[in-house]
């Protein structure tokens, strides 16, 4: 082998390895191929709509070419990166999203020096345009607290307004790890609005935060990452909140694959079957299709009732390290249309389990939707989602009309829900044979909850006892509880002594003292488990 192609070889080999060390082809869980139509989240993207920009003459790998460059925003002089939109009382769409310079020297790694932009459209599949430049940042995510602030949070602070508009305030959030590792790091926020006004953070590495408006100290309320129980390189976590339950999902970006989880109160977390989204899922109505080689930075835009209409994406046309200055690839955002979930409730009031032989189920009537007469009745399961996204669950009995909307009787038999379960699903199709689902919450659970959360206790010699100071974050008032402390001697936990805690209002303080029935230790590492249990009456 000659000196030239020796070096060919080498460059060769080297591209290998770089393009591999950028995604791995990740095993699936067992049983995820028995998953029915609609049991996946991946299963609700839907094609994107004609904006009438469909064209070849634009950036990009042959891959993405054709495409609607109406479609979200981008344009060649800029790179544009994440961004969630909402929609305002204006009638407009207003999305917050960062850019940077196409022709950067850096190319695509100039991403540390971007910049956020607001942009405004009048169609929420764009195109949106920029009508103002807010400042540095990367990764932004911007909410509205219950002050009517606008806060729009990026790596490593926040700007913020009183009005959409601005002008705009650059600050620093205040982070308390309340004696807590902080999960990875915190950048990649991702912010959702409980019903009090307060609200939950979600951090890169799957920690849960909390603040009692959004702009005050964060609270860590975890000491261990909610993510799927999986190995995997996760990061750009969102979530979201409906009129049911909180959703959370997190892209694992080196197995290139997203996983969507759910909880009743955002802090606890289940997992649910199947890909949240993969990559090359994007098409358009008249087949055409988009396969970009990363979607990142997922966000939803939200209808009245919280649920998810549309999907929108940071997406690039290639490596990362190979998009450069002044060449053919780029990143935009993309907005992708969703299946919405339909508004259904249970009628009963009595708590469903194994015994339960009958569910009545009411389906709300919405406009271009009739439930009436649009339900492909034979194909509806109903029951525990870990059941009914495997095609088993309750089947339909029978449909009557209530009013405008209608109610559906189910069997009772293999509902599959347990204590475990805080929500149900209706998984089907409707007459044209299309995705029909929805959540509903369930019968005798409680959703507003007291969140009591201890930090580490504190040797007081001159007392011999422990002084641990105990926060409230959930939203209710919590009932009298019991506090233990164990002293960790390896494998054993031996108990130091306990005490009641008083009731505690939504993000009140106060400090346990615990008079110990063993000696107490000085030693800077000594470790305590502290568990907290409700009183019993």
């Amino acid at each position: 082998m000659n000196k030239t192609k020796l070096i060919y070889l080498i460059v060769f080999l080297l591209s290998i390895s770089v393009s591999e060390a950028q995604f791995i082809k990740k095993e699936r869980p067992e049983g995820w191929e028995n998953l029915v139509y609609g049991g996946r989240f991946m299963d609700r993207f839907l094609p994107m709509p004609n904006l009438k920009g469909m064209t070849k003459n634009t950036w990009g790998s042959g891959v993405v070419i054709p495409r609607d460059i109406n479609n979200g925003i981008e344009d060649n002089e800029w790179s544009y990166w994440g961004g969630n939109a909402r929609l305002l009382d204006d009638g407009k769409y207003h999305l917050f999203v960062c850019r940077w310079a196409e022709n950067s020297d850096k190319g695509h790694m100039e991403w540390p020096n971007s910049i956020v932009v607001h942009a405004i459209s009048e169609n929420s599949f764009g195109p949106y345009k920029v009508v103002q430049e807010i400042g540095k940042g990367h990764n932004p995510e911007w909410y509205i607290t219950n002050n009517g602030n606008y806060v729009i949070a990026v790596n490593g602070g926040y700007y913020v307004s009183d009005t959409i508009n601005g002008p705009w305030t650059y600050a620093k959030f205040d982070f308390d790890q309340r004696d807590r590792k902080i999960i990875e790091k915190l950048s990649n926020l991702t912010f959702v609005k409980r019903e009090d006004g307060s609200f939950l953070m979600v951090c890169r590495g799957g920690g849960v935060w909390a603040s009692k408006d959004g702009i005050s100290t964060w609270n860590q309320l975890t000491d261990s990452s909610v993510y799927p129980p999986v190995k995997g390189h996760f990061e750009d976590p969102l979530i979201w909140k409906t009129n049911v339950q909180y959703h959370l999902i997190v892209n694992d970006w080196l197995g290139r694959i997203a996983w969507h989880m759910r909880s009743k109160d955002g802090i606890n977390w289940k997992t649910d079957a199947g890909e949240a989204y993969l990559t090359g899922f994007s098409n358009y109505d008249n087949g055409i299709r988009e396969d970009w080689f990363k979607y990142e930075r997922i966000k939803v835009l939200q209808d009245k009732f919280g649920r998810a209409t549309q999907a929108h994406f940071a997406v690039i046309d290639t490596l990362k390290k190979q998009d450069r200055s002044n060449d053919n690839h780029s990143s935009k955002q993309i907005v992708i249309p969703l299946t919405v979930g339909k508004l259904i409730s249970i009628i009963d009031k009595k708590p469903i389990n194994s015994k339960t032989t009958k569910i009545a189920v009411l389906i709300k009537k919405e406009q271009g939707f009739d439930p009436n007469t649009d339900i492909d009745m034979q194909s509806l399961r109903f029951g525990a989602p870990e059941k009914v996204d495997f095609g088993m669950g309750c089947k339909a009995e029978k449909i009557e009309r209530e009013g405008d909307d209608a109610l559906i009787t189910f069997t009772g038999e293999g509902n599959g829900i347990t204590d475990d379960n805080f929500a149900a699903k209706l998984l089907g199709k409707d007459n044209q044979g299309n995705l029909l689902f929805g959540y509903s919450r369930l019968p005798g659970v409680s959703y507003l909850e007291a969140a009591l959360s201890a930090r580490k206790p504190v040797i007081d010699s001159l007392h011999n006892r422990l002084n641990v100071a105990v926060e409230n974050f959930g939203q209710i008032t919590s009932l009298e509880s019991i506090i233990y402390v164990y002293k960790k001697n390896g494998e054993e936990n031996i108990e130091m002594g306990y005490n009641v805690i008083p009731p505690l209002k939504p993000f009140e303080k106060t400090t346990i003292n615990i008079n110990t029935l063993k000696p107490l230790s000085t030693l800077d590492d000594q470790k305590y488990l502290v568990v907290i249990r409700k009183r019993e009456e």
